[in-house]
Order: C-alpha cells, then structure tokens, then sequence
C-alpha cells in the first residue's frame, strides 16, 4: 500500500522529490528495493507532522537545498490520485498567507459519520479549518445545507511553517483527538482547507481494505 501510495504521488509533475519518512526497517528497505528514496527517522514521534519535519531536514543535508514546500501524504491513503496534489496546493499558490492546508473531503453515508478513523472537519466560510474531531460535527441532527467534510491527508506545508510546528509545545485537544492539526488550532494559527473533486478512503481497519479495493476497481488512474 505505501509503494502504490508512493508511485501516485511520484506521478505530480508539482512535486520534485518523493520520500518516504518511516522509522520502519521492513518499510526502508522496501521503499529502496523499488528504487525509491526513504529516510530513517526515530520512533519516537506521536505526529506524522514531526516525522515529517525529520525527514525534511535529513533530505536537505543530503541533497544540499532547501525546499519550499513539503507536500506531506499518508501512507494509508491509496486513493491518492496525483490531481490530488496540485487541489492541495491551489491555496498557497493563490495566496502567500496560507502556511499549511488540507484536503477536504464530502462524508458520503452515515457509517462513514460514525466511524472514528474518519476524521471530521468543521469550516468557517473561508474554508479555513475550525476544529477536527473523531467524533460525528458539527451534529446528528438533520440540518439542510450542512457540510459534513472529512480531512484527507494530503497536507501541504510551508517549509519553515512545518519547523515552526515542531517547536510549538503538543496540546491538550490534539492529544485527545489525535490529531497533528489541532496543535496549529489550538495556538491560534490557520489551517486552509481545501475541496478534493475525487472520491477518496483511508485504510484504518480491513474492512476499509476491503471497501477500497472494490472502489479502485471501479476507477482507473
């Protein structure tokens, strides 16, 4: 799943490098046997977002440069279509401002609601995120005209905001939620969303697994 996550990503013509962080010796020497690039990171990180930034700075030292832009995608997102990449993108390239933005994704059932893998998202009229939670928001009840978005993990940012995320202390709610983007939340800073035109599912659970092989059927990349 990682490789397929790998090789859609690779597929962007936006993004110059592909990478994948991992603290994982089954996964580095997999990543390299497909000729692809992996950083060894430590195992202590609770966040994606910190192994990111890890990862980050080893690949400049290597390579000798500084990114712009570090485009960070989740290994367990094999839908990832590399369209996908440049919607994440739009909001930077449009306006200097935006640090850090997520894909926003449209909650399709009411399993999907429920399920706490699925992360959901609540936006102000901006689409700038208000907060990020496991559990079902805005609400149960039957309201017309009420987004119900997930996040998708597709998350581009800055390259000195993501050093900037390290250096902010972890914080209560995105403790209890589990989620990297409630620490940028909860020190009053902005995370952009983003729409995504195409149909997309995580793989938390093998029910999931079975759920996306049966839509990546039905779609061709």
């Amino acid at each position: 799943m990682i490789g397929y996550v790998y090789e859609r990503v690779a597929r962007s013509p936006f993004v110059t490098m592909t990478a994948v962080a991992t603290c994982d010796q089954v996964i580095f020497n997999y990543i390299e046997s497909i000729g692809g690039v992996a950083v060894m990171t430590g195992d202590q990180h609770e966040r994606a977002s910190d192994r990111c930034a890890e990862a980050l700075l080893k690949l400049e030292k290597i390579n000798k440069t500084k990114f712009d832009i570090v485009v960070m995608v989740q290994g367990d997102e094999p839908m990832t279509h590399p369209d996908m990449i440049a919607e994440a993108l739009q909001p930077m390239l449009d306006d200097d401002e935006v640090k850090v933005v997520n894909l926003l994704g449209c909650i399709k059932d009411h399993v999907e609601f429920e399920d706490r893998n699925c992360i959901k998202v609540v936006c102000d009229l901006k689409l700038n995120a208000l907060y990020f939670s496991r559990e079902p928001i805005p609400t149960r009840c039957k309201v017309a005209d009420i987004p119900m978005g997930k996040q998708v993990c597709i998350i581009p940012f800055r390259r000195d905001f993501l050093i900037e995320y390290t250096e902010l202390a972890p914080t209560p709610l995105e403790v209890a939620e589990s989620v990297d983007m409630m620490r940028i939340l909860e020190h009053g800073l902005k995370v952009r969303m983003a729409k995504t035109m195409h149909n997309t599912q995580a793989v938390d659970t093998p029910d999931d697994l079975r759920r996306v092989e049966e839509l990546m059927g039905k779609i061709s990349f």
